[in-house]
């Protein structure tokens, strides 16, 4: 499958290079886009305009807000696109649910499988334990822009369909009595910290802690070169992680 990277020259479009540079599950990197200029082992073009080879699927590891140019460019050419970019506001959500009606669009705050599992037992845990207080703290480098991350909000509204009365509360300070059906969520920004969330589900009696650690970032291009497999041939819709997941049950 050739795969065209959007933000190629990133911290993460370099995972992805290294990683299909291996012919991981049959990737051949063609090309990417990146407008700041910088060299690839594959042409590396300064917009989508720019773009003269042939590819079967686009990876997004890039900025939230090329989401409209990229969606526009996707359904131009009528190819899928696996948004793996965090932090997109109503706007670009929008845009991105509207592409989906034309071309198959994979879209995951979080590329890890593990990730996804944590999104399972958080939920199983929530609802086997409805009265339990739940509290999700989330750690990253100190050069991440979006907080909370995308990955914590992913697991929260994970964590709200089986509690549907919930809601979410960013961080506290002053005073800030615990609200029933409150989710807390937390950022930690420091050094070089790949990944790390946890969710706490806290009885009277008792304290469950599940935690997910990435150890590297190349978990997550191996997971977006997953996805591309995946998603190639699809019908046009919106597909995430658990869909990914359900195919390998």
């Amino acid at each position: 499958m050739k795969i065209l990277l959007n933000g190629i020259c990133g911290r993460m479009g370099r995972e992805v290079e290294k990683l299909a540079l291996t012919g991981y599950r049959g990737a051949e990197l063609v090309g990417g886009v990146d407008p700041s200029g910088g060299a690839a082992s594959v042409p590396v073009f300064p917009d989508f305009d720019a773009v003269d080879v042939e590819f079967d699927c686009i990876v997004d590891f890039s900025f939230h807000t090329s989401a409209p140019a990229l969606c526009e460019y996707a359904k131009k050419v009528g190819k899928p696109v696996i948004i793996a970019t965090t932090g997109h506001n109503d706007g670009e959500n929008e845009i991105i649910k509207e592409t989906a009606k034309s071309v198959p669009v994979f879209k995951s705050a979080n590329m890890s499988l593990g990730i996804a599992l944590l999104a399972e037992l958080a939920k199983t845990a929530a609802k086997t334990f409805p009265e339990a207080d739940i509290e999700i703290i989330e750690k990253h480098h100190n050069r991440k822009a979006d907080a909370p991350s995308g990955t914590a909000l992913l697991l929260a509204n994970a964590i709200k369909k089986v509690r549907e009365k919930a809601f979410f509360v960013f961080g506290r300070s002053g005073q800030c009595k615990r609200q029933e059906d409150e989710i807390g969520i937390h950022a930690i920004r420091m050094g070089n910290i790949v990944g790390e969330h946890e969710v706490i589900i806290g009885t009277d009696t008792q304290t469950i802690t599940l935690k997910h650690e990435a150890a590297s970032r190349s978990l997550f291009a191996e997971g977006a070169i997953a996805a591309a497999e995946f998603i190639i041939g699809r019908e046009a819709g919106m597909y995430d992680m658990n869909d990914l997941i359900a195919l390998n049950a």
